[in-house]
């Protein structure tokens, strides 16, 4: 290797990053200093940067790389459809074989069955599609007042206007003149968060659905259209909700006729150890938001859900409506829907809804014993391959003021170390969520990695 024409090259691309690059999600000034972290490789669970370094991806990309890096099934599949049919639209009743047979198959699948598919692009644009359709859909009912929407603090569900104003954390707000529009918020479910440590599991529960009920009963019923909510809440924490929480939240939106849209972005195919959380916590959604998993992160897609009840008042010809005025030039694109194609049938043929279930039990076990007891974590949580660390605030508070957090200095020893895990938004919470398809002994390297960097706080 030519070490002085690599390192050329290597400030070439940090020159042109710095010179042309807009990152999202950046700390921008600090990026002045030090520059990008480039990515050049993948395969499996592991990636490569461009001075060689292997990292296990414990984040699989942002919560989406399920079948992991260079699948070649996956590569094939998406040639084989850029061959045949590069590109067409979905507008005016056109589309593409390959996206009218993946819409038929999600549609199988379904939580609701029989749910219409409107594809996008990613899953800010799923869950701005959706919300859009419950302010349609009473239109047509002829329920103008009908417009709020509740959503919980610490949610994430995306970053435009509507998204990012429906989202509960401070940082998608507080610079972007933000929220805007009609939303109402509750609290998480996190039983860890519960305030009072005296309070049981099932008094904690019967609180959040009282703070629900509440909040319905002082806006009025008729002012509410639906309530916006993750299965499992992701970058907000990683917060699990307590057994019989959703059974209770889907009672009282049924009392109240309020349409519950349910964000499976992060959750959807497999993260959870079923295909869908709707599944882990039987949850019936009117509309249903995806992306991520649904091509593996290879190609961006997203998919809206739409359940027969919600369809048959848009479809209705007598409704008024006319040319349905949404949707997006690359909705249905032929190379993302080979691609979702490719990844349903690796999930279904590898089983790794269920590989999730017993990998992520696995994890879990792994992080109470070897994690949980040391002096600076309070929490442990998590559910399937989706897991959540949370440092104790009081151990936080005891420290003194740092200009790096905590969780930002566990996670940049991890990846010191060969492991990329995200510490969150806002918050003392270091999120781990690799690839379904990660074996147990990197599972455990990941937990030896991890517990290193957290035991280097006190030292």
């Amino acid at each position: 290797m030519n070490t002085a024409a690599t390192k050329t090259g290597l400030n070439m691309l940090r020159t042109m990053d710095l010179e042309s690059y807009f990152h999202p999600f950046t700390d921008l000034s600090a990026h002045r200093d030090s520059g990008p972290h480039v990515i050049s490789s993948g395969d499996g669970v592991r990636i490569v940067d461009t001075e060689g370094k292997v990292f296990i991806d414990g984040m699989a990309g942002l919560w989406c790389m399920n079948l992991g890096y260079g699948r070649p099934e996956m590569v094939e599949a998406i040639s084989a459809q850029a061959q045949k049919l590069s590109y067409y639209h979905s507008f005016a009743s056109m589309g593409s074989d390959v996206s009218i047979s993946l819409a038929a198959r999600l549609s199988e699948i379904a939580p609701v069955p029989g749910s219409r598919i409107l594809f996008g692009n990613s899953g800010s644009d799923a869950n701005d599609t959706n919300l859009k359709l419950v302010r349609l859909y009473n239109t047509l009912l002829g329920r103008p007042n009908k417009r709020k929407v509740i959503v919980r603090r610490r949610a994430y569900h995306g970053s435009s206007m509507a998204t990012a104003a429906a989202s509960g954390l401070p940082t998608l707000h507080s610079a972007f003149d933000l929220p805007i529009g009609e939303y109402r918020r509750i609290s998480p479910a996190c039983y860890y968060w519960r305030g009072n440590a005296s309070l049981s599991e099932t008094d904690y529960t019967a609180s959040l659905l009282q703070e629900l009920e509440a909040l319905i009963v002082n806006e009025g019923p008729d002012t509410i259209a639906a309530f916006l909510a993750e299965p499992v809440s992701g970058a907000g924490g990683v917060l699990v909700p307590p057994p019989g929480y959703w059974e209770g939240v889907q009672r009282l939106l049924a009392k109240y006729d309020i349409l519950l849209i349910l964000d499976e972005v992060i959750t959807g195919f497999g993260r959870t150890g079923r295909m869908f959380a709707a599944e882990t916590f039987n949850i019936r959604p009117d509309l249903m938001s995806v992306a991520k998993g649904l091509t593996s992160g290879y190609v961006p897609m997203s998919a809206s859900f739409v359940s027969p009840e919600i369809w048959n008042t848009l479809s209705n010809a007598d409704s008024g409506l006319g040319v349905f005025g949404h949707g997006y030039t690359y909705s249905g694109h032929p190379l993302a829907a080979a691609a979702a194609h490719a990844s349903l049938d690796i999930m279904l043929d590898e089983g790794l809804a269920d590989e999730a279930a017993r990998k992520g039990a696995h994890l879990l076990s792994a992080l109470t014993e070897e994690i949980l007891p040391l002096t600076p974590v309070g929490d442990v949580r998590g559910i399937g391959l989706m897991v959540g660390v949370e440092l104790a605030a009081d151990w936080i508070g005891s420290r003194g003021p740092s200009r790096q957090s905590p969780v930002s200095r566990v996670a940049q020893r991890c990846r010191e170390e060969g492991l990329i895990i995200r510490p969150l938004m806002d918050g003392n919470v270091l999120a781990i969520s690799p690839p379904l398809v990660i074996s147990h002994d990197d599972l455990d390297q990941l937990v030896a990695i991890l517990k290193r960097a957290i035991e280097s706080l006190s030292t």
